[in-house]
């Protein structure tokens, strides 16, 4: 086994357990690791710290283990196993409103590099790293040990997370398949309501999950008002908030695929208080802010991410102040606003800015409702900082 040995003083954050050694802590790399090879970690005075994948890049070797210098045999299975457990412990596995969630979420699982998104039995997972995409078929095995016989499929959909440049053949396809089993899409129930999730064609692996509490807090403030739903995607947002009473929601998204599958998700919960609208979410809200007209008292704005590195994280700043600003100026007295970011570039300190600075600009005062996170299925370590990404924002003009 190859070997990476730090620079003095490099070992301190791997002796609090963040999973990172970037490339410019490592004094030597004994050996001539490939890339996605498992290397040993020693600090400078000759210290075991652990094993990882190692990588060409700015971060060199993502950690799996503390304090052993080889995998064990079972280490696969164990990890994913820890996941399913603590995801049962949540109350997701086996659930009668919920049959899908997120299995593994990489360093907040201890698997940097690897989600696993859990649908009715079927796995689908993506790889960010060259060892994870080199160990895919160790974790499909894991996937079919923690399962079994439940387990109906697992499909790898890592062509557009897995690093381009390593020489992988990034191709996706199913690495099992239980008999019979032929399909590209299922039906799952999150918090009771259907959804029609495609991994072939769907963003990501077909579904957001991170969301699924946050949208049942935004549904509790739905009855009886006219609710936009920007960037809806599938109608995960607006569908809660039909349901649970709205007068009326648009759903608007730039994708005509996703409104398809949002409709089609609102015929399959028998939802008729719904429209969809396909429009660029910034040119809508400008139009309707320069005719002054505004329909709605309740606007849901869930933006993908606007910045995934720190050298844009300004950009981003005032792009999620144009969108909050625009909603704040529509939104009449007493209206509500539900506002979030997906970037962990996008600190909550400096969402919290902006909602200030929108707030001034705007001429308004918020009430702060609620102010949130992703599910737990997305676990959050207070050691690792970049595990922590998404705020969610429930706010009222007063």
């Amino acid at each position: 086994m190859s070997k990476a040995i730090l620079k003095k003083g490099r070992e301190e954050s791997l002796l609090r357990f963040h999973p990172w050694v970037f490339s410019g802590a490592i004094a030597q790399l004994v050996g001539n690791p490939a890339e996605g090879d498992v290397v040993s970690v020693w600090a400078s005075d000759g210290t075991l710290l652990g094993c990882g994948h190692y990588q060409i890049g700015s971060i060199a070797v993502r950690m799996l283990s503390f304090g052993q210098e080889h995998l064990s045999e079972s280490f696969w299975t164990d990890s994913i196993n820890a996941a399913f457990l603590a995801r049962k412990a949540f109350g997701l596995v086996d659930g009668a409103s919920t049959n899908c969630y997120r299995l593994v979420h990489g360093e907040g699982d201890g698997l940097p590099g690897l989600i696993v998104d859990y649908y009715d039995g079927v796995c689908v997972m993506q790889a960010h790293s060259v060892g994870m995409f080199r160990a895919k078929k160790q974790v499909a095995e894991a996937l079919r040990s923690v399962y079994g016989a439940s387990l109906k499929a697992v499909y790898d959909k890592s062509s557009g997370t897995a690093p381009f440049k390593a020489g992988l053949e990034l191709v996706d396809g199913y690495l099992y398949k239980a008999e019979g089993f032929e399909s590209s899409e299922a039906v799952v129930l999150e918090n009771g309501h259907k959804f029609l999730v495609n991994w072939n064609e769907g963003q990501k692996t077909g579904f957001f999950l991170d969301q699924k509490y946050n949208r049942q807090a935004a549904a509790r403030l739905a009855q009886d008002r006219r609710v936009l739903d920007c960037f809806t995607h599938t109608g995960a947002f607006a569908l809660n908030a039909a349901a649970a009473g709205a007068a009326h929601v648009t759903a608007v998204d730039v994708s005509q695929f996703a409104l398809e599958l949002a409709a089609e998700n609102g015929r399959r919960n028998g939802l008729t208080n719904l429209d969809y609208l396909c429009a660029d979410v910034f040119d809508l809200l400008t139009r309707m802010a320069r005719e002054k007209k505004c329909d709605y008292d309740y606007i849901i704005l869930d933006p993908p991410a606007f910045t995934k590195s720190r050298a844009t994280a300004d950009r981003a700043y005032h792009g999620y102040k144009e969108i909050n600003l625009k909603a704040m100026r529509l939104l009449p007295r007493g209206g509500y606003l539900a506002t979030c970011s997906c970037s962990h570039f996008m600190s909550d300190e400096m969402f919290r800015r902006m909602l200030r600075e929108a707030a001034q600009d705007a001429g308004v005062t918020l009430r702060q409702i609620e102010a949130r996170q992703q599910a737990p299925d997305h676990p959050i370590l207070p050691g690792v900082p970049e595990t922590d990404y998404l705020k969610f924002y429930l706010l009222q003009v007063v």
